[in-house]
């Protein structure tokens, strides 16, 4: 098992485009048999420790992507994420104390990597307002298994800090950017950015190809789909569009607000002809397409009318360490506690198991009036 070595500071609509595919063929199967390791090696040979199998939960998905909420702050007020009416300043965020080290990230990263994560992004609220997060991407780089490790944030303070990020292990990032509009931009953010500040310091330090991830809201931002687009394909950049979702309890989420992905692709279709393209890996949350012409692809993550929830290998951990089954979950599953008890890592890692075998979450192909009104975490403390 990973020991990290100390880092210093610590109801749905229907799509009706021909383009749009079908369920992922991997969102209904069952789950892979694992054969049982022999009781008595061989005579002659020397016996070999099973690899641990990997747990799979009620519906039979398994854990393939952990993602990594570093902090609850963040210095954009997006209208769908953290509306400034809500967190102002007299809003009482995580007190420093209650915050997992980078340590003790590194260290359930870890056990999450035996159980079978493949990926780890690094989410927030904005991750890099959390001071020195290259530190932990070098404890995250040094995890036995050579999981990739990704960034997502609002790109704001990225010019400033990606040379040591990347030279610490991070991989790809994933810039959230609305609009190319600055004014649209600008009323979207609520905190005077620009988009001049968001573009280009990825691309420059070499994180290719860079992802865009651009929310679309009703009567918002719908008009910037195809400029969007447009840029992308210029700058060899991957554009997956974001159906707006009734995350966390603050947002004001109204069905009428969202632009179904049928309408996305038929939009961008029209101008530049797409065909779909098959999952790169099972539980892939975005449904993808090509453009016929080579010129890069885009994808839709459509939670509200193509609920992909059978198929979802995600897990998130929280700042504070609460371990979280769903998107839209009411209560996480707390870590800390166990992490400084001291727990094992035998201990640990069998809690997360415990915690993933009772996992039935699927609250996207469940969504109706009545949930609406559900109690959900925020998007901003648990990242997206």
């Amino acid at each position: 098992m990973y020991h990290p070595p100390v880092a210093g500071n610590a109801s749905t609509g229907v799509e009706t485009h021909p383009l749009m595919p079908g369920p992922h063929p991997d969102a209904h199967a069952e789950p892979a048999a694992f054969a049982p390791a022999p009781a008595v090696a061989q005579a002659g040979r020397a016996a070999v420790a099973p690899a641990p199998v990997p747990p799979v939960d009620r519906l039979g998905r398994s854990i393939r992507d952990l993602r990594v909420s570093v902090t609850d702050r963040c210095n954009f007020r997006c209208r769908y994420c953290m509306p400034r009416e809500v967190f102002g300043r007299d809003f009482q965020f995580l007190p420093r104390a209650e915050l997992l080290t980078f340590e003790e990230i590194a260290r359930l990263a870890g056990i999450f990597v035996d159980l079978g994560v493949r990926k780890l992004r690094l989410t927030g609220g904005e991750p890099l307002v959390r001071r020195d997060l290259h530190l932990l991407v070098a404890l995250l780089a040094q995890i036995p298994g050579d999981p990739d490790i990704a960034l997502t944030t609002n790109g704001s303070l990225l010019a400033a800090q990606v040379d040591r990020l990347r030279d610490a292990g991070l991989r790809r990032v994933t810039v959230s950017l609305d609009s190319l509009d600055d004014d649209v931009f600008m009323a979207m953010n609520d905190a005077a950015v620009p988009v001049s500040r968001v573009l280009d310091a990825a691309a420059a330090a070499g994180l290719s190809p860079v992802k865009l991830n651009m929310v679309v809201k009703r009567g918002v931002n719908e008009a910037s789909i195809l400029p969007m687009a447009d840029f992308a394909r210029e700058r060899g950049h991957v554009l997956r569009y974001i159906e707006y979702m009734d995350v966390g309890n603050t947002n004001g989420w109204r069905m009428t607000d969202v632009v179904p992905a049928g309408e996305i692709v038929a939009a961008v279709d029209a101008v530049h002809p797409l065909e779909p393209l098959a999952p790169l890996y099972p539980g892939e949350v975005a449904n993808r397409w090509r453009y016929r012409d080579g010129a890069g692809e885009i994808g839709v993550i459509a939670s509200v009318t193509r609920p992909f929830c059978r198929g979802c290998t995600r897990a998130r951990l929280s700042a504070e360490g609460q371990l979280y089954t769903c998107l839209f979950g009411t209560e996480g599953h707390d870590l800390r506690a166990p992490l400084r008890s001291p727990a094992t890592d035998e201990e640990l890692d069998a809690v997360v198991r415990r915690i993933w075998h009772g996992r039935d979450d699927r609250y996207s192909e469940l969504r109706t009036l009545v949930t609406l009104d559900r109690p959900k975490v925020e998007m901003s403390h648990i990242g997206g």
